[in-house]
């Protein structure tokens, strides 16, 4: 009579079951022939071969995949098989070799029953299988298995006919298997393509629940079988899958131990994205797409390549688009990401051609000079790359950018000198206002030589103003009646004034009467 155990099973390190050694043997062939080679070193040796310790690593599933199989293997063949379990099941029984060899219906073949009436059952079956897929060590089995392929050839299937979000040239889907067997002109029909509509994103929330492996798995099976890798539906989904993982405090591990998993995927993303166009997404979506997917470490040329998108539309952007937060949200770099803003103004400025879209979007930067202006820790240099990155036509004042200035020095109380005349640079003291000339001259925080310079500038805009005041002539072409009362009449410009002596000299010299059209001298 046996010994109601003679095998101990150490699995992955971590548990060790004790186990009788024909129960076991019955079904699964591996354990078999692992058995008889532990009594051949024991006979070699002289050892009472009683009991039997076998060690077995990487086991689908750990202690409790092995657990499952004990179980069946005690109940004469019997467990009860659902989509929880099955992809664990499976898995434990190509390990172990649960053949029919062995007996009827062993472990493997109850496993792929089950699995070929999910294949073609319900869309939630095949999610909780593929989910089951992911438990720890399972998943590198089911991949290499196949099993990976099938659940997942089976989703697209559903998805196919239930929402045409995929449109196949022919009438059904070939399994990975099946496809292998076919003619290579035949693998072609297994192609499909991708429509956008709001009734194919009725399976985004569910996908979304797996993994990234299972994701990534996903996108090299669309691309391995001759899909649409530009499909617009496969793009979005993959940015509302990327949304939903953005970092958290409770999955950061997640991220980081899936972090390539992840940054692939937002590659995938972003070439969807640039393929698709601004036919596609409008400016203010690609912002939002930049936003979530600068978390998952995206490569240099998916970054430049959104960017370039984005900067090619940056005329429909708003300036809650431009505020963009910081990466990490770090003080040191300052609270809006401004580094990003001046990268998307060099592709604006290179591609722009319209001179009005140009004046309106400068007057846009200056809002956005005011609002980050106030950032105790934006730096002079920073504040002066936003605003010399468009050209001096782009303004036709620069009122905007003195408030702008006027902020950041108020908030920026311990600048050097030095700094407070850097930043003025990027002033045009010829196209500012009177109005702002003379707070600027007024200003405290404003270096002295600044507010000469700015002074200056203004007075030699006057004299030029000067020159092109109007003379007009009443001449006595409408009637000799009036021609005794003909005088000439000097117009000065709204905004502008001329000396005193130069009015004295057209009057009393030149005979001119002159007329100053709502002067600016009024309260200097």
């Amino acid at each position: 009579m046996s010994l109601f155990y003679d095998l101990r099973i150490n699995i992955n390190g971590e548990y060790t079951f004790f186990l009788n050694q024909d129960v076991i043997s019955k079904y699964s062939g591996s354990v078999r022939k692992m058995i008889k080679q532990s009594k051949k070193k024991r006979n070699k040796k002289n050892k009472d071969p009683e009991v039997i310790t076998i060690e077995i690593d990487e086991f689908p599933g750990g202690p409790d995949g092995f657990e499952l199989v004990s179980r069946f293997c005690y109940s004469n063949g019997g467990i009860s098989i659902d989509v929880s379990n099955v992809s664990t099941l499976y898995c434990c029984s190509v390990f172990l070799g649960m053949t029919e060899k062995l007996c009827f219906s062993n472990l493997l073949t109850q496993a792929e029953t089950f699995l070929e009436e999910v294949f073609y059952g319900s869309w939630n079956d095949i999610v909780l299988s593929l989910k089951n897929c992911e438990q720890d060590q399972v998943f590198l089995h089911a991949d290499s298995y196949g099993l990976v392929d099938k659940l997942i050839f089976s989703a697209l299937t559903k998805i196919s006919r239930s929402s045409e979000a995929f449109s196949s040239s022919s009438p059904s889907y070939s399994s990975p298997s099946s496809a292998k067997n076919t003619p290579e002109s035949d693998k072609r029909l297994t192609s499909w393509t991708v429509s956008c509509g709001r009734s194919n994103e009725w399976w985004f929330d569910d996908m979304s629940s797996l993994s990234p492996l299972i994701i990534l798995k996903l996108v090299r099976i669309t691309g391995a079988y001759k899909t649409n890798v530009k499909s617009l539906v496969l793009t979005k989904f993959l940015l509302h899958y990327l949304k939903t993982r953005l970092p958290t405090k409770s999955n950061k591990t997640e991220l980081t131990r899936n972090k390539l998993e992840y940054s692939e995927l937002a590659g995938t993303a972003v070439r969807g994205v640039v393929s698709a166009g601004k036919t596609a997404f409008s400016c203010r979506k690609l912002f939002w797409v930049l936003r979530v997917l600068s978390s998952f470490s995206l490569s240099r040329e998916s970054k430049t390549g959104l960017e370039t998108l984005i900067g090619e539309m940056l005329d429909q952007a708003t300036l809650d688009d431009l505020l963009i937060p910081a990466a990490g949200g770090s003080r040191e770099s300052g609270f809006y990401n401004v580094d990003l803003v001046k990268r998307l103004l060099k592709v604006f400025v290179r591609n722009i051609e319209e001179e009005s879209k140009m004046k309106e979007f400068g007057r846009l930067i200056d809002k956005y000079l005011r609002e980050i202006s106030p950032d105790q820790n934006l730096k002079v240099s920073k504040f002066l790359g936003v605003a010399e990155s468009l050209p001096d036509s782009a303004r036709d004042c620069f009122d905007g950018v003195y408030r702008a200035i006027d902020i950041y020095l108020l908030s920026h109380s311990n600048l050097t000198p030095q700094d407070r005349t850097k930043i003025c640079r990027c002033l045009n003291y010829k196209k500012l206002t009177r109005e702002t000339c003379k707070q600027l001259a007024r200003n405290p925080k404003i270096p002295p030589d600044v507010a000469v310079q700015a002074l200056k500038s203004s007075c030699e805009n006057q004299e030029h103003r000067t020159q092109e005041v109007k003379l007009v002539n009443k001449s006595t072409c409408r009637s000799r009646r009036h021609s005794q009362d003909k005088k000439h009449v000097m117009l000065h410009l709204k905004g502008f004034e001329i000396s005193e002596k130069l009015a004295e000299e057209l009057k009393t010299k030149g005979g001119y009467n002159w007329k100053v059209m709502d002067s600016f001298r009024e309260g200097l």
